[in-house]
């Protein structure tokens, strides 16, 4: 079993994971279907939002915030709408983890922000998704549960 990471670097991994979305979120704009453009702007100001406020939590905390990249490896190839849709589902399912584990870490307004951060990287899966999968953002315990 991995050590709880303390809250600091918690946050530090839930902001690269927000760098990563913002990033990520631009090819899927780019490239989804005019039926789900506005989904994705949505999602996009989100988390704009959400890193700007876990810039603040990285400082509150005593931290330097992690910067962005300047670009950012996609797990595969974005052509088309439907590869778009599958990258918005693995961004938000990737914020979840992170957001899962700030969860762990945190304590008192921090841990309450992740919350709702997994909440609603969890619900966001889930419309792009077009289904909810059992503890978003812990992995474990979702194979878990797909076995038995």
């Amino acid at each position: 079993m991995s050590e709880t990471p303390s809250q600091l670097d918690a946050a530090q991994a839930a902001l690269a994971a927000e760098h990563a979305a913002v990033y990520g979120y631009g090819v899927v704009g780019g490239r989804i279907g005019d039926d789900r453009g506005r989904e994705a702007r949505e999602a996009h100001d989100a988390h704009l939002a959400r890193r700007d406020a876990l810039h603040r939590t990285v400082r509150d905390l005593g931290g330097s915030p992690v910067a962005a990249a300047a670009g950012y490896a996609l797990p595969f190839e974005v052509t088309d709408s439907a590869s778009a849709v599958e990258l918005a589902v693995e961004l938000e399912t990737r914020l979840a983890g992170a957001y899962a584990d700030l969860v762990l870490a945190g304590a008192g307004d921090v841990r309450r922000d992740a919350a709702d951060a997994l909440r609603d990287a969890a619900v966001r899966a889930a419309r792009w998704r077009g289904h909810g999968e059992p503890f978003p953002g812990l992995t474990e315990y979702a194979e878990r549960e797909g076995t038995g």
